[in-house]
């Protein structure tokens, strides 16, 4: 048990850290958003489940490629909390309460709500371009996947996920969550595990442009007349090496 004791306080100590304090305190109260959000998709829930809801529901925050692309626009904000209704809903919740919680808590709820978003985003546009390519590309879907409904929470929870590891320096999470997801396209191959890929993609070329814009801080920004050179307040969440 040392060993494995010792990884995990490797892995998830500063994320513990992060997160302890303010829960310790506050509770619920450190995560209004997050507990907003469990509220909004508990109630979408039970409206997309009633014969007077459904049509409601489908037309605020269902999301597919089939649809004009400014519609789907639209409706992509509303899309992150819209649960699948072929899943049971209570798995939607938890993620939701944990992932978001705990990034809510190290991000704020902005952050936490755009990188959620750009998750989200990535998975609805690849959709498209994988219908385009076709069933017969790697990248490829079938024309019948137009019709499927987008993933919902789940792209914008695994995203959160794996930005989280690597914002923190748990990259054995993050890349569990990775080869997770990985391993769930080479088994089933449909819409939502290339969505979740896809979702994975967008937070990667986020956190790159994190690293980048940074690195041209450090370069050109603190040599400004009158800027502050080694204050490391460059507008950006400190990244943790």
């Amino acid at each position: 048990m040392k060993p494995l004791a010792r990884w995990a306080r490797v892995e998830w100590e500063l994320l513990y850290a992060t997160v302890h304090g303010p829960l310790a305190k506050r509770g619920l109260g450190a995560v209004p958003m997050t507990v907003a959000a469990v509220c909004l998709t508990t109630v979408l829930q039970f409206t997309q489940n009633q014969p007077w809801g459904y049509r409601f529901v489908q037309d605020i925050g269902a999301v597919r490629a089939e649809d004009p692309l400014r519609l789907a626009l639209l409706r992509t904000p509303l899309s992150l909390f819209v649960p699948a209704l072929d899943l049971p809903v209570w798995g939607a919740l938890v993620q939701i309460l944990v992932v978001l919680g705990i990034a809510e808590v190290c991000l704020g709820w902005w952050r936490t709500l755009t990188i959620a978003y750009v998750a989200t985003l990535a998975g609805t546009l690849y959709a498209r371009l994988g219908i385009a390519l076709g069933p017969d590309g790697l990248l490829g879907l079938p024309a019948s996947d137009a019709r499927v409904v987008d993933t919902g929470p789940s792209a914008a929870v695994v995203g959160l996920a794996v930005y989280l590891g690597w914002r923190y320096g748990a990259y054995v999470t993050a890349g569990a969550v990775a080869a997770a997801m990985t391993v769930e396209v080479a088994v089933k191959g449909n819409l939502a595990g290339k969505e979740h890929l896809a979702a994975m993609a967008g937070v990667a070329a986020l956190c790159g442009a994190v690293v980048a814009g940074r690195r041209l801080w450090n370069r050109y920004g603190q040599r400004r007349p009158g800027s502050r050179t080694g204050s490391g307040r460059s507008g950006l969440p400190p990244i943790q090496s």
